[in-house]
């Protein structure tokens, strides 16, 4: 068994002081008031009491005419996540978290969506260039017992996305409830690769959650620093059994703030294969891998370097984490397998990023002076509807320069539509982690990063907004429009 070893420090820093959990400072909640990392509570479950789910793959109702077609019906469910309770959920399928989908390059997929739950909703395919009709739009709703069709053309490469509610003003409280779920697009590139596939390619949700201990009720309230029970695929701190061979693991933050840093207990390799938008050019060797609200990183791990009947945990480390939150899971090596995978040296060709055509500026900001009504803004604004924030040219690439105005306030960034490119941060090459495609990004108290995205896909409206939902509900989030 290999043994436990101290925690280690944050990979990432600020101010000399590591940063990966929800914020740097107390956050703010919805009434002004603070909250201290000592207000977290402990965990109310013994860890690694259970086998971590695998999430099923939904069967579509038809493959007919060259397409998938699914239904899905969102609705209450309650649940045992915590022993001898039952926790009410808002679902997909009544599942937690959503089922699972599998698409492929070239294929349309339609989903036939029908809300059964009491509140609005509007379903997000994050990651995904569709047209703006079927983007799942903050305003663009459905109301309780209606129904909507989404239509996804799959034309980009392949990539881990997700899906999740979006519905502005109750998103933020519809995902930490329970909506959201896996949407995994391949195509003959990744396909071909010698990857660990079948069995051995395995989703892994993380996210944060309270619970009130007397009920098993989830607790919401605005940037919450009591969510402190981590969920792996909807349940607390399990374990997942494997063999000693390679493993493709995909995982995904669905937290609405937590920030997570990924590490192997023996500080072993994780070979990271891709990030938001599929492969990376190359592989990446890292002892740790850093995942903010919506982002994604599959990772490869070879547990044939460890003998059979070793207990393995996978941590959350660095500031913020706290005893309740930072152990992960655990992996169990139970038995021998044959493997023909591999990981090769090159594992993409992304073209060379053409000269910009235009360039903008996008400030982050959200007040942080214990107010009793913070708000956060885009370029100093709130978001708003009617309002178009940025008129865009079809078949631009444009260079946005991104900016955290904050000193205490931790945010990231997502572009709806397009997958982007990092070409800085802070005025240096990006990593080889933040080397491929993105959608999500990072951006630490006084970070700057600048992206390049190309619009050649559709034309309409799309939103953009940090992707620390709590701060999107607050009103980060703005509204361009692609000509």
């Amino acid at each position: 068994m290999a043994t436990r070893r101290r925690m280690l420090g944050a990979g990432l820093s600020f101010a000399g002081v590591g940063l990966t959990g929800v914020s740097l400072l107390p956050a703010l909640n919805a009434h002004g008031a603070t909250e201290d990392l000592a207000a977290a509570a402990p965990s109310p479950v013994q860890p690694f009491a259970g086998p971590m789910p695998l999430v099923p793959v939904l069967a579509p109702v038809s493959t007919a005419h060259g397409r998938d077609v699914y239904e899905m019906t969102m609705r209450t469910v309650t649940r045992s996540i915590l022993p001898g309770l039952q926790t009410e959920l808002r679902t997909y399928n009544g599942q937690f978290p959503g089922p699972t989908i599998k698409a492929r390059r070239g294929r349309p997929v339609v989903i036939r969506q029908r809300n059964e739950l009491t509140v609005n909703t509007s379903v997000h395919l994050h990651g995904a260039a569709v047209p703006p009709r079927h983007d799942g739009s903050p305003m663009d709703t459905i109301a309780p017992g209606a129904e909507r069709v989404y239509r996804y053309p799959n034309r980009q490469a392949h990539a881990s996305l997700w899906y999740h509610d979006h519905a502005h003003h109750v998103e933020s409280e519809n995902v930490y409830r329970g909506m959201h779920g896996s949407y995994l697009l391949t195509d003959d590139e990744e396909e071909a690769l010698p990857l660990p596939k079948g069995a051995y390619d395995v989703v892994i949700g993380i996210r944060d959650a309270h619970f009130d201990l007397a009920t098993g009720a989830l607790v919401y309230r605005m940037s919450d620093r009591a969510r402190s029970t981590l969920l792996v695929n909807g349940t607390p701190t399990p374990y997942f059994k494997v063999a000693a061979r390679s493993y493709r693991l995909r995982f995904a933050n669905h937290s609405n703030q937590r920030f997570l840093e990924l590490r192997l207990e023996d500080g072993g390799d994780l070979v990271q294969i891709a990030s938001d938008g599929g492969l990376l050019p190359r592989p990446h060797t890292t002892s740790s891998v850093y995942l903010t609200s919506g982002e994604r990183a599959d990772v490869v791990i070879d547990f044939s370097r460890y003998p059979v009947g070793t207990q393995l945990v996978l941590e959350n480390t660095g500031f913020g984490a706290g005893a309740e939150s930072a152990q992960v899971m655990r992996f169990d090596v139970d038995r021998t397998a044959e493997d023909d995978s591999s990981v090769p040296d090159v594992l993409r060709t992304l073209p060379p990023l053409p000269e910009p055509t235009a360039e903008r500026t996008v400030v982050l900001r959200m007040d942080e002076d214990g107010r009793p009504q913070p708000r956060a803004y885009i370029d100093g604004k709130l978001y708003d509807p009617d309002r178009v924030d940025a008129r865009i040219r079809s078949g631009a690439s444009e260079l946005w320069t991104v900016t955290n105005a904050n000193t205490k306030a931790p945010h990231n960034f997502h572009l709806h539509l397009v997958q982007f490119r990092i070409r800085e941060r802070n005025g240096a090459t990006p990593g080889p982690q933040e080397a491929g495609l993105k959608d999500t990004v990072r951006l630490l108290p006084g970070e700057t990063v600048k992206l390049q995205a190309t619009f050649d896909t559709y034309r309409g409206e799309y939103v953009y907004h940090c992707h620390m939902l709590d701060h999107s509900a607050m009103g980060m989030m703005a509204t361009m429009k692609i000509t």
